[in-house]
């Protein structure tokens, strides 16, 4: 992973398999009509489909709390090897993030999610 800006877009990518997983997952609760359907009245989803759309969601929001720190860092030409590592950091914690919170492990899961919070926090500390 070279610059901040490839983890965002990296970061980006994986938001999108993510959305695709939990569409995948999600479908095998409400099967096929619901991905054509207007989606006026999909089932809640429960289980693994139902953590998969809750992290999936997570993720969306992470990616626009994230993006901003780096573009706020690229404005000011603020780049360094600490800004570098926070954003290895957040991509990490939150490609680990999906999986634990898809399969149930609750107390790692959020200890994965504080790192990420972290890494996005002092980004934009950096920022300042």
């Amino acid at each position: 992973m070279g610059s901040e800006l490839g983890i965002l877009a990296l970061y980006g990518l994986w938001v999108i398999i993510v959305i695709f997983a939990q569409i995948l997952v999600g479908r095998v609760q409400v099967g096929d009509w619901a991905l054509f359907s207007p989606r006026d009245e999909i089932p809640k989803l429960v289980g693994k489909a139902g953590r998969m759309e809750r992290a999936q969601l997570n993720s969306v929001v992470a990616m626009a709390l994230f993006a901003p720190a780096i573009l706020i860092l690229q404005a000011k030409g603020g780049f360094t090897s600490s800004s570098l590592l926070a954003a290895q950091v957040f991509l990490f914690a939150r490609i680990i993030y999906v999986p634990l919170y898809a399969y149930g492990v609750y107390v790692f899961r959020t200890l994965v999610w504080l790192v990420g919070i972290f890494a996005t926090a002092y980004l934009y500390y950096l920022g300042m």
